[in-house]
């Protein structure tokens, strides 16, 4: 699985804290991110991109010994 994390102006390699924002409109899905970052989907990629997300992230909360939905950091 690919894991992409977000780097910041000073190149410091570090995951967002913050989750992204979705939205419906006119039939599609725009998920806002951090830094103006969004994306535009159909509904059919954005669910199964939902199904992505949270599947990771209960693999990442096995690996670090987190229940699912805890806030780690």
């Amino acid at each position: 699985m690919k894991v992409r994390v977000m780097t910041h102006l000073n190149n410091e390699r570090r995951p967002e804290t913050q989750p992204g924002v979705a939205s419906a409109e006119d039939g599609l899905v725009i998920l806002d991110g951090p830094d103006g970052v969004a994306v535009t989907m159909t509904a059919a990629a954005a669910a199964e991109t939902g199904h992505n997300l949270v599947e990771a992230a209960r693999a990442a909360q096995m690996q670090i010994g987190t229940t699912p939905g805890s806030d780690e950091n």
